[in-house]
């Protein structure tokens, strides 16, 4: 039985502060609880041709027409492959405990070859670095950079590149095993999958509908072999998966077509991963939604081999949530289009959602970051509390949330964003109401350490704690930043104080 868990209306929220939760008050986290930040390889380290690295999707997508503003790409980005000890050092003064960071396959792993020891010799030196400055170094395995090599053989769509990856995924291990305690398969397949293979918004850009469920079966597979030979090898790792969540609410609540929408959306974006991952199958709305929709002339649903399903449920010691929003859904078409005010990239794309094309989004009125998304602190609380009631889960991290507004150094050289400031206030109560309500999250961390590449957006969009200055690359930690490194120090929310915030 499929059970969608909705408000009886959508919560309007005006001012400063996107919350109704109480925010007069401090609030107080264990003093376990981790604090940390998140970056992506290709988003931040540059040195795309240096030492070895070869081409991944991104790279190639990048020089599509129309796929990144500006044509940005991330040959350069934060530069810190070349910056990284500075960047730890940096870590280190926020009082960051842990770090969660990517490899690049392209770079271990050049045109998916033998393995390249310069590139792995970056991730020892991150590594060691971290442990010098007493900072937890948390691995996540792909985040999103395939080697074009790959995808030129099929890449997500071809079943032989889970079994590629977890070559790969051994092959860091047996580098990096004895000092990393932590380790994430995948960051939020959910894109990699249906953003990459479906819509085409993402690399490698292709539009191929049932694709999509394809390559996240595939990403599935892979999160399986991996975390099934780690854990032979090694019983001491914690090890997991991040995925992008959402809470899909019907536009009207007792709308038929509206609530259908809620359905759908929640199927294709959290129990397509949750299910299989939980409970060893894909939710029987999702496939009877799609079993029309055939891959390569045969139902899409063959490709799920006899013991895949067993592989992906493997038991994880960890689930990395990652939640910028939640989704408004409608069954029926806008009676106009609706302008976020953002700029968006001109290349073409469809609906990432195959079989539910007819999926609309409805405005809700709430306020927007400046990428566009609402701000719906209550949708996170209400996302904990659907997964520690519906599924047997591990202990929860938030593996990444944050906001992306337009952050101007002031003529003193400071970077006031209290708009951000007010963002990770309202999240992190959210976070401790859903643990007050039996809830196990054990870590927070922010999305991200740096101003970055982001995605299609290029340079356009600044989700950092530390604002870069890309002609320069002078790290600037924002107001926010110093904020937050109070947060981390003491495990202390203080009181909400608009009028206190820079």
């Amino acid at each position: 039985m499929t059970t969608i868990h909705t408000p009886t209306s959508h919560p309007g929220q005006s001012g400063q502060h996107p919350s109704r939760i109480d925010t007069g008050t401090a609030v107080e986290f264990p003093a376990d609880f981790r604090w940390g930040a998140a970056t992506a390889a290709y988003q931040i380290e540059g040195a795309a041709d240096l030492d070895g690295r070869r081409p991944c999707i991104w790279d190639t997508f990048a020089t599509l027409p129309g796929a990144v503003l500006a044509g940005d790409n991330g040959d350069v980005a934060c530069d810190h492959y070349h910056r990284m000890p500075q960047d730890v050092a940096l870590m280190k003064r926020l009082h960051l405990d842990s770090y969660r960071f990517s490899t690049s396959w392209a770079r271990v792993h050049p045109d998916a070859g033998p393995l390249n020891p310069a590139g792995v010799d970056f991730y020892q030196r991150l590594v060691d670095e971290l442990l010098g400055h007493d900072i937890r170094p948390w691995l996540t395995l792909y985040h999103w950079d395939l080697p074009q090599t790959l995808e030129d053989a099929g890449g997500w769509t071809n079943r032989d590149t889970a079994y590629r990856f977890a070559d790969y995924a051994l092959s860091l291990y047996d580098a990096l095993g004895d000092r990393v305690p932590t380790w994430t398969t995948m960051n939020e397949p959910w894109c990699s999958a249906f953003l990459g293979y479906t819509s085409g918004r993402h690399a490698p850009g292709r539009q191929e509908g049932v694709a999509g469920l394809v390559a996240a079966h595939h990403l599935l597979l892979g999160h399986g072999l991996v975390v099934d030979e780690l854990r032979r090898r090694d019983t001491s790792l914690d090890l997991g998966i991040t995925l992008n969540l959402t809470v899909a609410d019907p536009f009207r609540a007792r709308d038929d077509a509206d609530r259908d929408a809620a359905r759908r959306i929640d199927g294709l974006q959290n129990r397509v991963f949750l299910d299989p991952l939980l409970r060893g199958s894909y939710p029987a709305d999702v496939v009877a939604d799609t079993a029309s929709m055939p891959w390569l002339g045969r139902p899409w649903q063959e490709v799920v081999a006899d013991g895949d399903l067993d592989l992906i449920a493997t038991p994880l010691d960890l689930l990395g949530v990652n939640y910028y929003r939640g989704d408004c859904v409608s069954g029926r078409p806008l009676e106009k289009p609706e302008d976020d005010g953002v700029t968006h990239p001109t290349r073409p794309a469809g609906s990432p959602f195959p079989g539910s094309e007819h999926v609309t989004f409805p405005s809700r009125g709430l306020p927007r970051t400046d990428i566009g998304w609402e701000i719906q602190p209550e949708g996170l609380t209400r996302l904990l509390v659907r997964l520690h009631s519906d599924y047997k889960v591990p202990p929860i991290y938030i593996t990444e949330n944050g906001a992306a507004f337009h952050d101007v150094p002031l003529p003193d050289g400071t970077v006031h964003d209290p708009e951000r400031l007010a963002y990770l206030d309202a999240h992190l109560r959210a976070i401790r109401v859903a643990m007050d309500a039996g809830v196990d999250v054990r870590g927070y961390f922010q999305w991200s350490l740096l101003d970055n590449y982001e995605w299609g957006y290029g340079y356009a969009q600044r989700f950092g704690m530390v604002h870069v200055d890309y002609a320069t690359q002078q790290r600037t930690p924002k107001a926010s930043a110093y904020w937050f490194a109070d947060v981390a120090r003491s495990g202390v929310v203080p009181p909400y104080d608009a009028r206190a915030t820079p």
